[in-house]
């Protein structure tokens, strides 16, 4: 982590009807990587049980609780609380960014609106987040991968979607334990969510990667790991890693085994990873 990101401010937003005290101290930790908190705010309903598990949390990491009561059932006001603390702060403090910590997509035109002015915006969420919110934001972390362990099936960006595959020819493969909603969920169901987290069978990822290293790419095909995981992040906010088993992206691109890699350093300084498509022959596009 650079100097200039661990410094830049930040203000973490949480949405407390949509995330679990438990993940508090994995979830401030990732954030300290992106700056400092110098805002921290939960809301919700403190009067409703259902949110007693944050109490000790709250104290524990001086996250202020901001009370909205539902004055209409059904109706999530925390969420209008949350948005206009969120404008408060634009205009009225002076940060470099926002951590949404939600798994709504009402952030949406929030986090596009913050990302008008030239902030940064992080979100932090659910995989069922859905894909707008996601899109909205400079980058989102599935906090399912925060939790230490075994990450869940990963969820390829929007604008990366594989070629639609026609449907498997339904056959006779419920158990009894789909019937009665248990982890036995048959042959087909498993082998998706097995392709979905393996790198090597998920064409989104390997078209994401491709085509980022060939924009990165000098006229040898070469390019910097940095160069191509910047522009991996600007094109699919949601890809991270350790949604596919890795701490890192050095670490993934090693796995897959289809780049050529060297290490260069000069005048002392740290050798940097570079890599080349092997199935390209070394030839970037022109």
């Amino acid at each position: 982590m650079d100097t200039v990101s661990s410094q830049l401010k930040l203000a973490v937003l949480i949405d407390a009807d949509n995330a679990q005290p438990s993940l508090a101290d994995a979830l401030l930790a990732e954030i300290a990587k992106y700056g400092v908190a110098t805002v921290k705010r939960a809301y919700g309903d403190w009067t409703l049980p259902n949110l007693g598990g944050w109490k000790k949390t709250l104290a524990e990491h001086a996250i202020q609780p901001i009370q909205q009561f539902r004055n209409t059932v059904g109706k999530n006001a925390s969420d209008s609380a949350l948005i206009i603390d969120a404008m408060d702060l634009l205009y009225a403090a002076r940060l470099d960014g926002f951590c949404i910590v939600s798994s709504d997509s009402d952030f949406t035109r929030l986090a596009s609106r913050i990302r008008e002015t030239g902030l940064l915006v992080y979100g932090f969420g659910e995989r069922k987040t859905p894909q707008a919110f996601v899109s909205a934001c400079d980058k989102f972390v599935y906090v399912e991968v925060l939790r230490g362990g075994k990450p869940a099936a990963a969820k390829p960006s929007a604008n990366l979607q594989p070629p639609a595959q026609k449907p498997a020819k339904s056959a006779k493969r419920k158990s009894a334990g789909d019937k009665a909603g248990n982890a036995d969920r048959g042959p087909e169901a498993l082998e998706s969510v097995a392709e979905k987290s393996d790198p090597h069978r998920d064409p989104a990822l390997l078209q994401l990667l491709t085509e980022a290293l060939d924009d990165a790419a000098d006229d040898d095909g070469w390019a910097g790991l940095g160069a191509v995981g910047s522009l991996v992040a600007k094109r699919a906010p949601d890809f991270d890693a350790r949604n596919y088993g890795h701490k890192k992206l050095s670490d993934l691109i090693r796995a897959l085994g289809l780049f050529e890699i060297i290490e260069r350093g000069a005048d002392g300084k740290p050798k940097a990873m570079y890599l080349r498509d092997k199935r390209s022959g070394g030839k970037a596009s022109a």
